[in-house]
C-alpha cells in the first residue's frame, strides 16, 4: 500500500487527534506534501507532537520521512521517464512534482547520513597519495564530477568511465590509493568486482551506494544513500543528486582537513583561471555599446 491507502486502511486505530491529521491529509494532500510541520498542526489543529506520532504510526521514521512517501504516492505514473509524472500533466504539474520529490530525497538522505563515516570518508581522501572517481551510466557523469572538483587539489586524480581502463587501474593500485566508487544500486558487477581488485592491492574503497547492497559490503567505508528510487524502472533523478550532493560535502570536508595553507594554494588555482573568463562588467558594457 502507498501512504495514501494506509492512512485509509489504519484510519478507525488512529486517536482523535490522529485522526483530525488524517482528516486534513486525506483533503488536501499536495498541501500536506508542501507544509512545514509547525503548519500542517495548525491547520489540523493538534500539536506538532501529535503529527509526529502520526508519522510514526503510519512507518515513516519521521516528518520529512513521511513526506517523502507522500510526494510518491501522489506522483506514481508513467514508467520509463520519471517518478511521478502522469501522462496528463501540464508542465507546471510535472515540474512540481519533480521539485518536491528532488527536495524530500535530499533532506532524507542529509538526516540518514552517517556523520562518522563521512568523517573517516574524507580522512581517508585527505591522506590518499592518488584518488581515482569510477561509475558506470548514470554513476560516470557523477563520478567525473568529482573528478573536475578533486582535480582542482594539488593531488593525482583520475577518472573514467571505460571498464577496461577501471579495470587496470585497480590491478595496477596501490596501498594509499583510495577508489570512489558511485552505484546508487550497489548491485553493478562490475563495480563491486573494481572494489574486489583495488582491495586485493591494499588499496581504500569508498563506496557511494545503497545499503546493504554488495558493494557496500565490499568497501572500506560506505556512505550509504536510501533513496527509494528504481532504477531498474525510472530514469535516475534524486538518487544522482544525492550522489552529487554527498561529492560536494567530501569535497569541502578535504579542503578544511588540509587546513589553510592548502585553502591558499586552492585559492591561486582560483585565480589563475581568472584569466580565462571575461570580467562580468565587460560583456556587458560591450552590450550597451552594441545597443547605442
Amino acid at each position: 500500500m502507498n501512504m495514501l491507502e494506509k492512512i485509509e486502511a489504519q484510519y478507525a486505530a488512529l486517536s482523535k487527534a490522529e485522526m483530525k491529521v488524517a482528516r486534513q491529509i486525506l483533503a488536501e494532500p499536495q498541501a500536506a506534501m508542501h507544509s512545514s510541520i509547525a503548519t500542517l498542526a495548525g491547520i489540523a489543529g493538534v500539536s506538532e507532537p501529535t503529527v509526529n506520532r502520526f508519522c510514526h504510526r503510519l512507518g515513516a521514521r519521521g516528518f520529512p520521512d513521511f513526506k517523502l512517501h507522500l510526494a510518491q504516492s501522489l506522483v506514481k505514473g508513467s514508467n520509463w521517464v520519471s517518478r511521478g509524472v502522469e501522462d496528463d500533466d501540464t508542465a507546471e504539474n510535472y515540474s512540481h512534482k519533480i521539485f518536491d520529490s528532488a527536495l524530500a530525497g535530499l533532506q532524507r538522505v542529509r538526516d540518514q547520513l552517517n556523520s562518522a563515516h563521512l568523517q573517516q570518508a574524507v580522512t581517508l581522501l585527505a591522506q590518499a597519495d592518488k584518488l581515482a572517481f569510477f561509475g558506470l551510466g548514470a554513476s560516470a557523469v557523477v563520478a567525473h564530477d568529482a573528478f573536475t572538483k578533486f582535480l582542482r587539489f594539488n593531488l593525482p586524480v583520475i577518472w573514467s568511465d571505460d571498464i577496461v581502463i577501471q579495470r587496470m587501474s585497480c590491478i595496477n593500485s596501490r596501498a594509499g590509493d583510495v577508489f570512489v566508487l558511485i552505484s546508487h544500486t550497489g548491485r553493478t558487477k562490475n563495480m563491486v568486482e573494481l572494489a574486489r581488485l583495488a582491495r586485493v592491492n591494499g588499496s581504500t574503497v569508498i563506496a557511494i551506494t545503497s545499503p546493504d547492497s554488495p558493494l557496500a559490503h565490499e568497501a572500506a567505508i560506505a556512505l550509504v544513500l536510501d533513496v527509494p528510487e528504481d532504477t531498474d524502472v525510472y530514469l535516475p533523478m534524486v538518487s544522482r543528486l544525492a550522489q552529487l550532493t554527498v561529492i560536494d560535502v567530501l569535497a569541502t570536508g578535504f579542503t578544511l582537513e588540509r587546513g589553510a595553507p592548502f585553502r591558499e594554494n586552492l585559492k591561486r588555482v582560483k585565480e589563475a583561471l581568472k584569466a580565462s573568463r571575461y570580467e562580468k562588467n565587460t560583456l556587458r558594457e560591450k552590450d550597451d555599446q552594441q545597443k547605442n
